[in-house]
């Protein structure tokens, strides 16, 4: 006999619109890897070109900004593709179950150093463009797995509550995955102190095998739900008919999109800047062994994992923006005591590392947790639903000024002056120029990131009331006619 549930049960379960714990579990699962890959990219990459590979800074930077400039280009492309996709297994399967294995391959691919020349500019040209190529490589399958799982979101659950609580499971394996890949680079760094090349390599592999076994969890675990609500609610499995252009019109009309756009983009502007510079921080700035960056990094990942529940039940009292405020002022906060951190005040490094944990957990979970809401109102404008290109755009966006930004600290430590290790001086002292650069790059620059969302927060327009208003609209319109194509206005919007 199977284990699973009859269908009708899954029926009874989607009319209802709450999940049980065995498919939050499987969702969950479906961020694991990529969130590993993910952290390993932001927290080693850089340092592991710079200082592993040999690149210099700039070479570093501009291979760094192609690779997100492709990520952000294939974002919309995978993001209508899946929309349009028509499959006995759904429109957003196939694309994890064909991807999974190639996002595995080309991660581990990075962390390799071949070697062109003995001639030091041929060689740099060299290494440039193969992990350019790798780049755009490994970039490319991100998102194949990645954008169709984040669209399931709202083929699950249009229960706005519980599409908080499904985000809250998901971040949970989206940190804990963070963790797991800080824990194993804290546990090689320790294993392997003296050989940085293989640190990076080993750490490339084990994180590439454990990265592609939880997208077939999610698979496995969420397909009949998926099938259960398609069925109740066809509207969800309905391939979009709207031109390209006109449909990039129409998102960028939407007004709480721009506002979830923003507020995204201005929360993890904020994450990846930070993590990108904690290893310059900790090595030049702290004057701390390796090990301490693992540390760090697990300071602020562990306590944003133990914090995402919590701010999820607070959400449920008192509204998504307010837990974004208290959130984002602590991290503010933390942020902006970074700069001031002197080289011997390691405790209180790690005491406002802790601080940050409380609002990079908000970062996770509140504005992946709006947009669902914005992608309701866009189908009671439309008669459609288009996950796949609100949640394809609102990456691009990210992707792309992450990129310029990453590329543009590079760029300044490489003008500044920084100095590569050698295997005679491991820890160079860098100029004060380039310690300038650092402290910039973890305190002001990311604090006014976050007082930008903040105000974008402020006046985001969609609150819960008027997403239940949204709702009533959407089931009278089934309702009276099914599945319509004229869309209904809603006050305020």
């Amino acid at each position: 006999m199977s284990d699973s549930p009859p269908d009708g049960n899954f029926q009874h379960s989607a009319e209802n619109e709450k999940l049980d714990l065995s498919t939050k579990l499987a969702f969950g699962a479906g961020d694991l890897g990529t969130a590993i890959t993910a952290m390993i990219g932001i927290s080693y990459l850089s340092p592991f070109l710079t200082d592993v590979a040999g690149l210099n800074p700039q070479l570093a930077g501009q291979t760094q900004l192609v690779g997100k400039v492709w990520d952000a280009v294939n974002d919309p492309m995978v993001g209508v593709l899946s929309d349009r996709t028509q499959s006995s297994q759904g429109r957003r399967y196939p694309w994890m179950i064909w991807g999974a294995i190639p996002f595995g391959v080309f991660f581990f691919l990075q962390w390799i150093v071949p070697h062109f020349s003995n001639n030091e500019n041929v060689n740099q040209w060299g290494l440039f463009w193969y992990y350019t190529a790798i780049s755009i490589l490994f970039n490319a399958f991100y998102t194949v797995v990645n954008l169709p799982y984040t669209a399931l979101t709202a083929e699950l659950t249009q229960d706005y509550d519980e599409r908080t609580s499904l985000n809250s499971f998901r971040f949970a394996f989206s940190i804990g995955g963070s963790i797991l890949a800080l824990i194993i680079g804290l546990f090689i760094s320790l294993v392997v102190p003296n050989n940085r090349s293989l640190q990076f390599l080993l750490i490339g592999a084990i994180c590439a095998i454990i990265s592609v076994l939880p997208i077939y969890w999610c698979v496995w675990g969420t397909k009949k739900r998926a099938q259960a609500v398609a069925n109740l609610h066809p509207e969800t499995e309905q391939t979009v008919s709207i031109p390209l252009w006109q449909q990039l019109k129409i998102a960028f009309s939407n007004r709480p999109f721009l506002f979830v756009v923003g507020i995204y983009l201005c929360s993890w502007l904020a994450v990846q800047l930070t993590a990108g510079i904690i290893p310059y921080f900790v090595i030049s700035w702290m004057r701390l062994p390796q090990w301490h960056i693992s540390s760090v990094l697990l300071a602020v990942q562990g306590t944003a994992m133990s914090m995402l529940f919590v701010w999820s039940a607070i959400s449920k009292r008192v509204g998504k923006q307010a837990v974004y405020y208290m959130g984002m002022t602590l991290w503010i906060i933390a942020q902006a005591g970074l700069f001031f951190v002197k080289p011997d005040q390691v405790v209180l490094m790690y005491c406002l590392a802790v601080l940050a944990g409380f609002g990079v957990s908000t970062a996770y979970l509140i504005p992946w947790s709006m947009l669902p809401d914005v992608i309701e109102l866009d189908e009671l404008k439309t008669g459609q639903r288009r996950e796949g290109i609100f949640y394809s755009f609102m990456v691009f966006l990210q992707k792309i000024c992450l990129g310029l930004a990453v590329n543009l600290v590079l760029q300044r430590l490489g003008a500044a002056g920084y100095v590569k290790p050698t295997p005679e001086i491991p820890v160079p002292t860098q100029p004060d120029s380039v310690l300038e650069v650092i402290r910039v790059s973890i305190g002001p620059l990311p604090a006014a990131a976050l007082i930008c969302g903040l105000v974008l927060a402020y006046f985001y327009p969609i609150t819960r009331e008027m997403h239940a208003e949204i709702l009533l609209k959407l089931q009278e319109r089934r309702e009276r006619r099914g599945i319509g194509n004229r869309g209904d206005g809603v006050s305020g919007v």
